[in-house]
């Protein structure tokens, strides 16, 4: 886990909230895609820790977890 705000270049990443997430919840997940890592974190606290995946890991969650 890291607690980086902006990758090596100075850009902040661009988070986006699910849309299963409720502003009154419990379950409030943040992505945000930069080079090289898809970061994860808690919305409700976005200067804590944060999950960082490579692409194809990424991408091979969503397809699993697509499966319902």
């Amino acid at each position: 886990m890291s607690r980086r705000t902006a990758d090596g270049d100075g850009a902040t990443p661009e988070w986006v909230k699910s849309s299963y997430s409720s502003n009154d919840g419990p379950e409030c997940v943040e992505c945000a895609a930069t080079p090289g890592a898809i970061r994860v974190r808690d919305s409700k606290d976005p200067a804590g820790p944060e999950l960082g995946f490579a692409p194809g890991v990424w991408a091979a969650f969503v397809v699993y977890a697509s499966r319902g």
